[in-house]
């Protein structure tokens, strides 16, 4: 059995020798929940909390008669969560962790041994909604009531956000009486709007969605009111009313919610699923996993329950959590970390492009010491400063970002993040009037940049024109544009490169490139907004760089992707590489596209369909790259598409190693979209691969 990276993370657990230092992991377990609690501003990230909790319980469990009465690991949010004093209708309880396939059959062993035989309902599956626990009371259709879960029997009443919950309306259509549970938590986007709400209000940006939620709960005196979202995870009598038929199961408590007009789990992405033994529910499990990434909300797991309610009741309850339900805990794609320094880099359009260095730490199955920042208003927005513990979030593989500082864990004598008052590159003027900040010079700064970018594998393939040779010839003066690369002399060559012999290779390169199409031709300029796609997409509309050069803006809408904004940009774009364009044309550069002469209005078997690629190529596209696919689909008459959607014709997926379907092919199987394997889609486009 595959160990999971969420085991893997907690495998080295803090040793516990003696009591003192299990009082101490103890009481940093309050202190953390305290904080949660309190305002949201944890000072521990879910895996070191999981880690020193499940110490703790190692202690405890072989040190059973020392273990006090108010152990953390005992009582509802540690028992640090403010209490209130509204009574819950019955206890609001946590539920219990696992951490791999291991656990959740434990877990099904341990059910199976309360019931007496194993269970006949089946189980419901449906995602951990990673926000905060609340009880919703409903008095015949009205919302009068948000109480937080406190310490399960008691909780805090939070009714001022009533109206500022997506998901749980203030009026229900029907007249009904019911308290809905479930969690409320911030979407990505909701989060974004709600850090912009804060930053214009001077406040801190929140931490992290989940964070942020608690704290918004429990906030009474904001000038300001931000958007958050509800799921219901389970529904109880309120006031002695019926409001499920007898029996009704745990899927058919939570469609009675769904019709009252409440936003249940089972209407997420990642929905509800009834099924037969833990063997299915282990492959809903990784399925919810893979399409984790996707999900517009974040979530720590995936909840398991007996979905009989009579199997519920007979398998009881302890005194933190129901022993009937179970939480698959997920690895961890959130960790908090040092930022040590930020490193500014000027791209090849002269963007300035800050990138946080941290102390390495490991999420979501890999070691991370690098993260994006965006650009300098972001930092400011974030009131970032060096040395400041920050939480970094990285999910399947998107590219990880600083969310955040723990401003409470923030050094004495820290200093803000120092914004740059030169180009880091050349040492001039910066045009710092947009939030993306530039060099005045724009590309003339980043000409190694752009250089190198045009003699990349994807453009003019000019192999062996590395960064070394190409700063060597920017510096010489030899080079100053793109076209000088056409008119460069063997001795020239040779200084750059220190030798005749790589020189004669790069002379052969450079000749090579001459024939290259006019997609990779208009690609090196580096006309901003265009990148391979759309330089495909504007060479086969136009056919040759005359035409490129004599479209407007009008014209230039014209071309698939191109919209009324970008299109006025691209021309000028254009126009402005006038005097590059006539030296390519007299270095005998081809400005032409092959395939635009033989392309007809019968586009190929992709004609009018969106094709994904996703996994690694094998059999006739081995060694495909995604811009090799993208070009190839385009070829056969399709458009590249980067997500699987309502709008995708075809999904194009290499089997994974584990055997586990990637976010894509999950989501592909629920929208019903057509997948195919690398060598299906071959035969499906084998006229155009064989054209080359």
């Amino acid at each position: 059995m595959t160990t999971s990276p969420a085991v893997e993370a907690l495998s080295s657990l803090p040793v516990l020798s003696d009591r003192t230092a299990y009082e101490a992991a103890s009481q940093r377990l309050r202190e953390a929940s305290r904080s949660y609690y309190a305002d949201g501003d944890s000072a521990m990230d879910d895996t070191t909390y999981d880690r020193l909790r499940l110490a703790v319980l190692a202690w405890e469990s072989e040190n059973p008669d020392e273990v006090p009465a108010d152990s953390p690991t005992g009582l509802v949010a540690d028992g640090a969560a403010p209490v209130g004093d509204v009574a819950h209708t019955t206890r609001l309880l946590s539920l219990d962790n696992v951490f791999d396939a291991e656990g959740l059959v434990a877990w099904g062993a341990s059910v199976q041994r309360r019931l007496g035989r194993a269970p006949a309902g089946g189980f419901s599956v449906e995602p951990k909604i990673d926000g905060a626990a609340v009880a919703a009371r409903y008095r015949d259709g009205r919302l009068v009531q948000v109480i937080t879960r406190g310490d399960g029997s008691h909780g805090e009443d939070v009714s001022h956000v009533v109206g500022q919950i997506d998901g749980l309306p203030e009026r229900l259509a029907a007249p009904v009486t019911v308290e809905v549970r479930g969690e409320v938590a911030f979407t990505q986007e909701q989060f974004e709007t709600a850090n912009e709400v804060r930053t214009a209000h001077g406040a801190q940006v929140f931490v992290n969605p989940r964070n942020g939620t608690a704290g918004t709960l429990r906030a009474k005196d904001r000038p300001y009111r931000l958007r958050m979202t509800f799921w219901a995870y389970g529904v109880v009598e309120l006031d002695g009313v019926p409001f499920l038929p007898a029996g009704a199961t745990h899927a058919e408590a939570l469609a009675a919610v769904a019709t009252a007009g409440v936003r249940t789990t089972a209407s997420s992405a990642a929905g509800l699923l009834v099924v037969a033994d833990l063997a299915e529910a282990q492959a809903r499990v990784d399925a919810i996993t893979a399409m984790r990434a996707d999900l517009p909300v974040g979530i720590d797991g995936v909840v398991i329950k007996l979905n009989e309610t009579a199997e519920q009741e007979a398998a009881g309850f302890g005194t933190r959590f129901p022993h009937w339900a179970i939480a698959v805990k997920l690895p961890a794609v959130e960790r908090q970390t040092v930022l040590q320094d930020v490193v500014w880099e000027v791209g090849r359009t002269g963007v300035l492009a800050p990138t946080a260095l941290l102390a390495p730490v490991e999420i979501d199955g890999s070691t991370v010491t690098r993260a994006t920042l965006h650009n300098p208003a972001d930092i400011r927005r974030r009131d970032l400063h060096l040395g400041d513990t920050v939480t970094v979030y990285k999910a399947g593989d998107i590219i990880p970002r600083v969310q955040a500082a723990v401003v409470r864990l923030r050094p004495a004598g820290a200093t803000p993040v120092p914004l740059p008052e030169a180009c880091p590159r050349c040492g001039g003027e910066i045009n710092a009037t947009q939030e993306r900040w530039r060099c005045a010079r724009g590309t003339a700064c980043a000409l190694p940049a752009l250089i190198e970018y045009a003699a990349g594998r994807e453009m003019l393939d000019i192999d062996g024109l590395g960064r070394t040779y190409v700063a060597a010839l920017v510096e010489s003066g030899d080079v100053r544009d793109v076209a000088d690369l056409f008119t460069l002399t063997i001795e020239q060559l040779t200084a750059a490169s220190g030798s005749a012999k790589r020189a004669a290779k790069l002379a052969e390169q450079i000749e090579a490139a001459r024939t290259r199409p006019l997609n990779r031709v208009f690609c090196a300029l580096g006309v901003l907004g265009t990148g391979r796609s759309m330089s495909r997409r504007i060479a086969r509309h136009f056919g040759t760089m005359e035409a490129i050069r004599g479209a407007d803006a009008a014209g230039m809408q014209d071309v698939e992707g191109i919209g009324p904004e970008k299109a006025p940009v691209v021309v000028e774009q254009v126009a402005a590489l006038a005097p590059v364009i006539d030296k390519l044309i007299a270095a005998g550069v081809n400005m032409t596209e092959p395939e635009a002469a033989s392309a007809g209005p019968g586009g190929g078997p992709l004609e009018g369909k969106v094709v994904v690629v996703t996994g690694r190529m094998a059999g006739p596209l081995d060694g495909f790259g995604r811009s090799e696919m993208n070009a190839l689909i385009e070829k056969a008459g399709g458009r590249a598409g980067s997500s699987v959607n309502a709008r995708t014709s075809i999904l194009v997926a290499a089997p994974s190693a584990n055997g586990k379907p990637s976010s894509k092919a999950v989501k592909a199987a629920e929208l019903g979209v057509e997948v195919l394997t690398p060598e299906d889609f071959a035969e499906l486009v084998a006229d155009q691969l064989a054209s080359g």
